[in-house]
């Protein structure tokens, strides 16, 4: 079987750590043919450093490479939408990181787009797809703690009032660039089922975007889930499942956990092998998204039974209206 060779869109922190897990596996199955950055020297200087031979100075050239069988789309949020439709017009798969789009209505327009020309399509999720998160998903489903009733979690760090975070034009929000996380494993834990209810509260930074934000959201038979974010200080970062015969604790960071602890004891998860320094926490496992797209393909999967469109939808929708209840709008 033939590697799944990989463009890179665009040359960002994100970027680098999804780029070292490609080339910490197997030849045979990934590689890295190219890259495209719109800072050209950016780009060249990470292409140095790992090892990637073409690199472009545009999304367009790299799309129509014809190398290039799928795209990893790591760019700024805003870019997302019409970098991927250019990509499917082409002919290319795509991995986006998340949030696939700005919005629930480009959300729909990109997922229907991708049916259309028979390509796959999926949100880089990539906590759905650690062992550490299949472990909670058996335990819950074994019975460990019953029905699931409740679901807590926290993501925050103070941020640099620099940065993008607090940049409307590239899509900056402390929900949208940590919050995913949080109502993705709402979304996971309650089987795909849409809230009866959200209430959201938040604070806007001078720039118009929310820095912090409190939300609850209610679901059939009265089952709850709450998660605070903050771009200001620095939280927890752990998860709680609570059932009706115990708990399950996703320690920090949660969203890319290592241990899991369940009623009956502990899960620890090793982290695969690195060759340059990572920017985020735990992206080595980043891996294993990879390996979902390649299986994905080989089986002519056109979305990810994992991380489906109508997760993305469903979770697009979410944000939606979380950003309106805190008067952020895209």
């Amino acid at each position: 079987m033939a590697p799944t060779r990989w463009g890179i869109v665009a040359a960002g922190r994100i970027c680098n750590d999804f780029v070292d897990c490609i080339n910490n596996m197997p030849r045979e199955e990934h590689q890295v043919v190219a890259l495209a950055g719109r800072n050209l020297e950016n780009a060249k200087r990470f292409a140095e450093l790992h090892r990637i031979t073409k690199v472009y100075a545009t999304y367009e050239e790299l799309s129509r490479d014809p190398d290039v069988e799928v795209a990893y789309v790591g760019s700024l949020h805003p870019d997302h939408y019409p970098t991927m439709k250019m990509l499917l017009e082409h002919g290319k798969h795509i991995l986006c990181e998340k949030p696939l789009t700005m919005n629930r209505q480009d959300t729909n327009e990109i997922c229907r787009l991708a049916k259309e020309k028979n390509l796959f399509l999926m949100e880089a999720l990539w906590s759905r797809f650690l062992p550490s998160y299949k472990h909670m998903e058996e335990a819950i489903k074994n019975g460990a703690i019953g029905d699931v009733r409740y679901v807590h979690s926290t993501f925050g760090y103070p941020m640099p009032r620099e940065s993008r975070f607090f940049r409307k034009e590239c899509g900056g929000s402390v929900l949208l660039t940590l919050g995913n996380y949080n109502a993705n494993l709402v979304l996971q834990l309650f089987g795909g089922e849409r809230p009866v209810k959200i209430s959201a509260c938040g604070e806007l930074a001078p720039e118009g975007v929310d820095q912090a934000d409190a939300v609850v959201m209610e679901f059939s038979g009265g089952r709850l889930a709450t998660f605070a974010l903050s771009g200001v200080v620095r939280l927890p970062g752990r998860a709680e499942i609570v059932g009706t015969k115990g708990t399950i604790t996703l320690h920090p960071p949660f969203h890319a956990t290592t241990c899991v602890e369940t009623p009956s004891g502990k899960f620890e998860m090793q982290l695969p092998p690195t060759t340059v320094p990572h920017n985020f926490p735990n992206t080595a496992a980043m891996r294993y998204e990879a390996e979902e797209v390649r299986r994905c393909l080989q089986e002519g999967l056109l979305e990810s039974p994992t991380m489906t469109h109508r997760d993305s939808l469903l979770l697009a929708e979410m944000l939606d209206e979380i950003l309106k209840q805190v008067g952020v709008k895209y």
